[in-house]
């Protein structure tokens, strides 16, 4: 499969362009991005072709990975499934419903595969455990935290200057990790609760999950340092589950979402953590910023 890549910002640099380099069944034929001296800097430095054309990259190849802001990415995931290329696509799909569902239609006009890097449903370890405990079932209720440190007195992170990080914070940069596990474990959210913001952009979330049990979840980009981490627990018939950790790193799940897209453009079966999936999450991210912009004005 011929795959080029849009976008040239550090998840890109440090993601993106390496799994494609080194994915086995890969051609990576390209680079796009909205700055084109980046563009030729990133191809250079991973042996492929700059492009200042992104309709000419689509011509060129079978298929797009995406590393841009949910807003761009929307608008040209559209675009290249108008064209026929099949998407690898960066979490959240989008930050508003009628984007998301843009995405979904062309995919489905289009008939093209579509996978978003969820970036836990990739790691082996724990898309592993989020199978099991769905095959496991009646669980009573569930705790997740995602706790990152973007905007912590001691954060160096190159992602800490990202526009739209900034705008939409901790719920929609964490929260889809959070939704892709949880939800097919427990089911889709019926009714979602936003509690107020507590320090930062911190959020709380509580969700009432289609198969009966409930979850609550805080999500932030704020924490310190020392505090920052990872953590999903389950309780129910079966005792207490909790979401073991993995030495997997982002490279080796890229590497796999490549092959899951790979996987559904040749049994013509849809991944998961398709565009369908990656709409959903929008759709309930919505629905609890709109309570949460309701509650502080």
């Amino acid at each position: 499969m011929r795959i080029g890549l849009l976008g040239t910002g550090p998840w890109a640099a440090m993601a993106h362009a390496p799994a494609l380099s080194e994915h086995p069944a890969v051609d990576f034929a390209g680079v796009w991005g909205r700055r084109p001296s980046a563009a030729k800097e990133l191809a250079d430095r991973f042996g492929t072709r700059a492009y200042d054309d992104v309709d000419a990259l689509f011509a060129d190849v079978d298929a797009v990975a995406v590393a841009l802001p949910p807003t761009v990415q929307a608008e040209l995931a559209v675009r290249a499934a108008r064209a026929g290329r099949h998407l690898l696509l960066d979490k959240p799909l989008a930050t508003t419903v009628e984007q998301g569902r843009a995405v979904v239609d062309a995919v489905r006009e289009a008939q093209v595969a579509s996978v978003v890097f969820f970036t836990s449903r990739f790691v082996t370890g724990t898309e592993a455990w989020i199978s099991a405990q769905a095959d496991t079932g009646g669980w009573f209720t569930a705790r997740a935290e995602w706790l990152g440190s973007l905007y912590g007195s001691d954060s160096d992170s190159p992602f800490a200057a990202s526009p739209w990080r900034r705008e939409k914070g901790a719920l929609w940069d964490v929260g889809p990790h959070a939704l892709s596990v949880l939800l097919p474990v427990l089911g889709d959210a019926r009714r979602v609760t936003a509690a107020a913001p507590g320090p930062g952009d911190t959020v709380h979330l509580v969700l009432d999950h289609a198969g009966g049990a409930s979850s609550s979840l805080t999500l932030s980009l704020s924490a310190p340092a020392a505090a920052a981490g990872t953590a999903v627990e389950l309780r129910g018939e079966s005792g207490v589950a909790v979401l073991p950790t993995s030495e997997e790193g982002a490279v080796t799940a890229l590497v796999h979402a490549a092959d899951a897209l790979l996987t559904a453009v040749g049994t013509g079966r849809p991944h998961a953590c398709d565009a369908a999936f990656g709409l959903r999450v929008t759709e309930i991210l919505a629905e609890a910023e709109a309570l949460l912009n309701g509650r502080t004005g």
